[in-house]
């Protein structure tokens, strides 16, 4: 993962993600070993969420896409998602 893109990442149970609405405008983007699945947004280009590679039960999701969350009470844990 680009440590450039700077989400704030949730994870959730696979059965707990919900997408109600714009399915129809995400599209998915697989790197590497095309195991973790990526979706955007076509219109914005915004990063949406993933299927986790290392836990396939498991959603990550781009916290900013989440309507209604309160982004700074958040305390995020950094993770360095590169080897560069």
């Amino acid at each position: 993962m680009c440590r450039r893109r700077g989400a704030i990442m949730l994870r959730c149970d696979q059965g707990d993600l919900d997408i109600r609405t714009g399915r129809d405008v995400l599209t998915d983007y697989r790197f590497n070993a095309n195991v973790a699945v990526h979706q955007f947004c076509r219109r914005c280009g915004v990063y949406t969420f993933h299927k986790m590679r290392k836990l396939p039960d498991k959603y990550a999701i781009n916290a900013a896409c989440i309507e209604g969350i309160d982004l700074p009470a958040l305390r995020p844990i950094s993770v360095e998602g590169s080897k560069a």
